[in-house]
């Protein structure tokens, strides 16, 4: 019997299409996981409730300390976003061979990790808005619309720095270090930096300290948009510019090593 082979045109997905899909099916599959819904939204809101709302009375330089620490808890919810969605998610996928066979596809490489990044700036800014919404209808927080936007559009451009430090994070821990690892990074960061509660309240030394963290910087800018920090934004985004320079030129040397040994 003689075989007839059809030369069917096939059609390629356009990058657009391709970056469309990793986008969406990263944000699916985080959205499913509820040990990561729970303890990136958990944490942040169950905080602020703890220490912002139920201190609504208090005052710190002219406004409610629930205002104050309303910037610090959208950082705390960022940074958490970013350091467990990449760091966290990028050492699994390493772990359990879903990363080479997404580098043997021929999908961009930038897809893959794009995707990640838009998915922790989809959750930061998720978190932020909730956080608005509860200090403003539980303890009288008031936000214009314009300090609104800031807000968010801080939080927004904050995650890079530290997906980046969850890509070298995620390239070089086994995963089921990771987490462990995350957690002593990413607590320690946001306590010193201020996140918690006002830097001014932390021992002299302690605040020395935290002029060396991104953590620290990150806050300065988003109580900036809120009309708090005194600080230069300039200068606390060159900074955290450098840190993502720095923790992006580390994974790439950790990924060319990884590469060489195989």
């Amino acid at each position: 019997m003689a075989t007839i082979a059809l030369n069917m045109p096939r059609t390629q997905p356009s990058p657009s299409r391709i970056y469309f899909n990793e986008v969406r099916f990263e944000l699916l599959k985080l959205s499913r996981n509820r040990a990561y819904l729970c303890s990136m939204i958990g944490f942040p809101v169950v905080f602020y409730l703890l220490f912002g709302v139920t201190n609504k009375a208090s005052v710190f330089q002219g406004h409610t300390i629930a205002r104050y620490l309303l910037a610090g808890y959208a950082c705390f919810g960022a940074m958490g976003s970013s350091l467990f969605g990449i760091g966290a998610g990028l050492s699994m996928e390493r772990g359990h061979g879903w990363l080479e066979m997404k580098r043997a596809s021929p999908m961009p490489a930038a897809a893959y990790l794009l995707a990640k990044l838009c998915v922790s700036i989809t959750f930061a800014v998720g978190i932020t808005i909730l956080l608005m919404i509860l200090g403003t209808a539980m303890a009288g927080v008031h936000i214009t619309m314009i300090e609104a936007l800031r807000l968010l559009s801080v939080i927004a451009a904050g995650v890079v720095p530290f997906a980046s430090l969850g890509l070298v994070i995620g390239l070089l821990m086994p995963s089921n270090a990771a987490p462990g690892v995350i957690n002593l990074i990413y607590l320690p960061l946001s306590f010193c930096g201020g996140l918690w509660m006002p830097i001014e309240a932390l021992p002299h030394w302690l605040q020395q300290i935290a002029h060396g963290l991104p953590s620290f910087w990150f806050a300065r800018l988003a109580l900036g948009s809120l009309g708090y920090s005194n600080s230069s934004a300039l200068f606390a985004w060159a900074l955290l510019g450098f840190y993502t320079v720095v923790f992006l030129l580390a994974a790439a040397f950790i990924f060319r090593r990884q590469e060489a040994q195989a």
